[in-house]
């Protein structure tokens, strides 16, 4: 009886599987660990630079990445390992490139102008995640950390879209299962969140996530989810 029990669960878990990937059909997004920032000239190279380099190291500095300019032709490419932070560069870069006012003022200031925006931007994001797979809002502190993972890659896939993803299959196998769908699609969409949360915390990501959740008071069975 159990031998056939787990034959027959194998199958049909193959089953539901399948079911589930043949209703979702998912876009994958490649992205690169630099950002290229076009210019309009070559000219405007020696701006950025500023005189003995005071601009890109102002830039620098106030944003933690680096900026390369070598012979690529009309182009500067800005490396670093925090892809929230390059985002935050690569839009100052554009603002300060289309405003032609490049000095280390304007700079801090251009900076500080695009962070302000990310914040927000990050919010609404991780907002429209949840409606997305249409299950309720989540606190602040997880909608905001939730938003990070459109900056995250993982597997050259960007982290949110492939939660997203997750989540939605999550609810069609729980769906079919008869199981609580709501549960099982928040537990798709914040699987990976560990991954958003300060490299200085101990743990695999999942561990982290699902303590991080279980600091917010979500569903318990969403945390067990997570942790799994």
């Amino acid at each position: 009886i159990v031998d056939t029990a787990k034959a027959s669960a194998e199958e049909q878990a193959k089953k539901i599987l399948a079911v589930a990937i043949q209703r979702y059909s998912g876009e994958y997004t490649f992205e690169t660990t630099t950002a290229t920032v076009s210019l309009l000239n070559e000219d405007i190279k020696g701006r950025i630079i500023g005189r003995e380099g005071r601009n890109i190291r102002a830039f620098e500095k106030a944003t933690g990445m680096t900026v390369l300019i070598d012979d690529t032709p009309n182009a500067v490419v800005i490396s670093g390992f925090d892809p929230t932070r390059r985002e935050v560069a690569r839009q100052a870069m554009r603002m300060l490139i289309q405003d032609g006012r490049i000095h280390p003022t304007r700079i801090e200031e251009v900076v500080e102008r695009v962070r302000q925006e990310m914040d927000e931007t990050i919010m609404r994001t991780g907002e429209e995640a949840a409606l997305k797979i249409n299950v309720p809002p989540l606190p602040a502190e997880v909608n905001r950390t939730l938003g990070n993972l459109r900056f995250r890659l993982s597997y050259s896939q960007n982290i949110l879209d492939h939660s997203i993803e997750v989540a939605s299959l999550c609810g069609m196998m729980a769906a079919e299962l008869k199981l609580n769908v709501q549960h099982a699609k928040l537990a798709g969409l914040l699987h990976d969140i560990g991954k958003a949360i300060q490299q200085d915390a101990e743990g695999g990501h999942a561990i982290v996530g699902a303590e991080f959740l279980k600091r917010h008071r979500l569903p318990e069975p969403v945390i067990d989810g997570v942790a799994s």
